[in-house]
């Protein structure tokens, strides 16, 4: 059964973050600027705070007609975050994202350090891989090597 830490070997650990004083017009363009959906939030001393995503921007931000220049980040994040361990199953990713309809999930450590971040395209990108590779032996189990 493939783990979190099977898409983290594949897309690698690194997460962006902000510190939850910078700005949304700050936070939208480090988004932009590695095209992403979704940024950890930290306190100063490191701890995770909250998470950024673009929902929040469209739900507190562009919705309450709040101006991205003076709002920070704290102001409009999500404070509760829910996070999964490098050993989490995809099916049990998949289910807290289903239920919690949420897209993105900061993995940890067992001391609540940042190990990478998974998202739905990243589980939907490795299924993917995984069917094609599936096809292929199907295919030459049936037909035999080309």
């Amino acid at each position: 059964m493939p783990t979190v830490n099977d898409i983290l070997a594949t897309k690698g650990s690194t997460v962006e973050q902000i510190h939850e004083s910078a700005t949304v017009l700050e936070a939208t363009r480090l988004m932009n600027q590695e095209r992403i959906g979704a940024l950890v939030v930290h306190a100063g001393d490191g701890s995770i705070s909250g998470i950024f995503t673009e929902r929040d921007v469209l739900t507190r931000v562009v919705a309450d007609q709040r101006d991205p220049q003076t709002t920070t980040v704290q102001q409009v994040m999500t404070a509760e975050v829910i996070c999964c361990g490098l050993d989490t199953k995809l099916d049990d990713v998949r289910s807290i994202m289903k239920t919690r309809r949420i897209r993105h999930l900061p993995v940890v450590d067992g001391d609540g350090r940042i190990k990478g971040m998974v998202s739905m395209g990243d589980i939907n990108a490795h299924l993917a891989r995984e069917d094609a590779v599936a096809v292929h032996f199907l295919h030459e189990y049936i037909y035999g090597r080309a």
